[in-house]
């Protein structure tokens, strides 16, 4: 559990926890943050507070959890025993590094002594030391012994005329020695542990002023390889402290060196900010093997002696290329902006959608695999939702359209324009598939006949005075109810297309639900209480906290009633007995605001989204 200033244990001391089944997600911007584990079954990398195990050949994962906050850096350890990562914290905190049993898969120890962020780690060739670099608030690099589990000496990382380093990397033969780089500095540092002391060398480069964002370490030391913000490759020599060489001289790497490494028989991999990811030998660099992935590259991981190799980039993908033929396999994808909404298609639990800014992916449940996604360039969807008949995916965009795409092929079917004013936020369907009711930023409700080859507009409902958040339709089709951040919730008569009833109170409404005996309906906010309304005559039936602290931003209701979940700003998913009132389960496992929340068809999944493009899977808690 994460010890944060409440632990979320203490908020339901009866709830039990909430199994996680599945993660897709993948923070690509964590420099080096992918990692082929070296017994070459596994890759680690991190996701908000949470370190992915996850089997390469297999769906099986598993996952620390022991940060408060974002991850920032992770190392192995040669012989694979140890993981270590470190984190960022809020300014002037200590951010902690976690010592974990790879076995085991469980916390070893907790360090403690940088302040704001851990930049970068390494472990030494013999898992004897682990050296941190602290971020620009910390500015020092400390050595740790990992048999002791406590510092042995630490020092500032870089002079006084200098910016921050920002990277780390330890001899591959001997555990006392180690060079860090960043911004104007490269340092070869001493290990002297008699005198617990550690004695840096400024490595000289002449004129060159360079920022370093890569490191690498040839196998036998004889070499270490920087790549620079400016697209070059500088070669430096580890005992001379002299540069060697530096290239490429003309075609430099796009947006940057970002990612960088030694293979074994001679050689780099080098990848761009540009997503170019290249094998070239010193003193040409030029590219004798190149191929162009999506998204900078930030990690470039070896599995065993580099035959086969991953790559992660800025755009949540991960490559597994394999060296002779040079082609890159997209093994992993994820959304890396936020999750705007989760929709399951009528009756089926076998895939579901999502959509992220430019993006709605449809994906595969139980292997987590993308099996669809729909690019609309430089919008934002808002919401999605399947027709009944599963023949179409309706969407809702920034620019005022409504979309709808087929779900196998995402060829568009229709667009209807200017659907709303200030961009569509909202959208629902009715079960015979002929009416759409979207929401807009203005406020407006407006109901869309949906012929074969027509969509046109039969009402503008224009009451609420803000955005719309939520929309369900009720079972027979004859009434919806709408929730808007103006602080009222409004049920509809789709019969005769006007107001039924309106329920106000003092939050920004951001979801709603029928109950589905139909006559209650719970809404929750940025107030953090769920409220149940009756639907009659828009009384308050009871009021309970939704959390202790954020707002409430996504629920859903089973079929049969009994139980319901929230998720929100607290990172929590809660599990819900609807008559009792009371949360029965608790899932501990996003580090982003959850957006939406579903249950999926046949109550065997909850699936949860959040602000940070992760996408959980939990086990419905109850035998359906």
């Amino acid at each position: 559990m994460m010890e944060t200033q409440t632990s979320p244990k203490d908020e339901v001391a009866e709830a039990v926890e909430l199994e996680l089944e599945a993660v897709i997600g993948f923070n690509g911007h964590v420099p080096t943050g992918l990692k082929c584990h070296p017994d070459q079954e596994h890759l680690v990398y991190p996701l908000g507070c949470t370190i992915l195990i996850q089997a390469i050949n297999t769906q099986e994962q598993n996952f620390l959890h022991g940060h408060g906050n974002n991850v920032s850096c992770v190392a192995i350890s040669k012989s694979g025993l140890y993981i270590a990562s470190g984190q960022v914290t809020f300014m002037g905190f200590k951010a902690d590094i976690i010592l974990w049993d790879y076995k085991k898969r469980e916390l070893m120890a907790r360090l403690s002594l940088h302040k704001g962020k851990i930049e970068a780690l390494a472990f030494s060739p013999n898992d004897m030391y682990l050296v941190s670099l602290g971020g620009p608030d910390d500015g020092s690099v400390v050595v740790w012994s990992i048999a002791k589990r406590e510092a042995i000496c630490g020092s500032p990382a870089a002079g006084l005329n200098v910016g921050n380093a920002t990277t780390v990397i330890f001899s591959k033969c001997r555990d006392e020695m180690f060079v860090t780089a960043g911004n104007g500095t490269i340092r070869v540092w001493e290990l002297d542990l008699p005198n617990r002391k550690i004695w840096p060398t400024e490595c000289q480069t002449g004129q060159m002023k360079r920022i370093v964002m890569s490191i690498s370490m040839a196998n036998d030391d004889s070499f270490f390889y920087l790549g620079t913000t400016t697209g070059d490759i500088l070669k430096m020599n580890p005992r001379t402290k002299l540069l060697a060489d530096t290239g490429p001289a003309k075609d430099k790497f796009s947006l940057g060196v970002s990612a960088i490494c030694c293979l074994k028989m001679g050689g780099l991999l080098v990848g761009s900010g540009d997503g170019l990811l290249v094998f070239c030998k010193s003193p040409s660099y030029k590219p004798i093997k190149k191929i162009q992935l999506q998204g900078g590259i930030t990690s470039i991981t070896l599995r065993g002696e580099g035959h086969q190799f991953f790559v992660g980039t800025e755009e949540s993908h991960i490559y597994r290329v394999n060296f002779t033929n040079f082609k890159e396999t997209l093994i992993t994808t994820c959304h890396f902006e936020s999750v705007e909404d989760i929709v399951f298609p009528f009756g089926t639990a076998e895939l579901f959608a999502t959509c992220a800014k430019k993006d709605i992916r449809v994906w595969h449940t139980l292997t987590n695999r993308e099996l669809l996604r729909i690019t609309v360039p430089n919008m934002t969807c808002h919401g999605i939702d399947f027709m009944r008949d599963g023949k179409s995916i309706i969407s809702a965009w920034d620019d005022g359209r409504i979309r709808a795409f087929a779900p196998e092929t995402g060829r568009l079917m229709y667009v209807i324009n200017n659907a709303h004013r200030i961009g569509v936020t909202a959208i629902a369907t009715t079960s015979d598939c002929k009416r759409v009711i979207s929401g807009g930023g203005e406020g407006e409700v407006r109901v869309w006949h949906i012929g074969h080859q027509t969509q046109k507009l039969e009402e503008a409902l224009k009451e609420h005075k803000s955005s719309v958040s939520c929309i369900r339709v009720k079972k027979s089709n004859e009434e919806c109810v709408t929730a808007s951040t103006d602080g009222t919730c409004i049920i509809w008569d789709l019969v005769r297309l006007r107001r039924n009833q309106m329920i106000l109170a003092n939050t920004l409404f951001q979801c709603v639900c029928y109950h589905p005996e139909e006559f209650q309906i719970i809404t929750s906010g940025t107030d953090r209480k769920i409220a149940y309304w009756e639907v009659f005559d828009g009384s308050v039936i009871r009021e309970l906290d939704g959390s202790l602290s954020g707002a409430v931003n996504g629920m859903d209701i089973t079929v049969e009633g009994v139980h319901f979940v929230t998720g929100g700003n607290d990172h929590l998913v809660k599990v819900w007995d609807y008559n009792e009132g009371e949360v029965t389960h608790v899932g501990v496992g996003h580090s982003g605001n959850i957006t939406r929340i579903r249950i999926s068809p046949g109550n065997q999944y909850i699936v949860s989204v959040s602000a940070d493009g992760a996408i959980l899977r939990w086990k419905y808690p109850f035998p359906s």
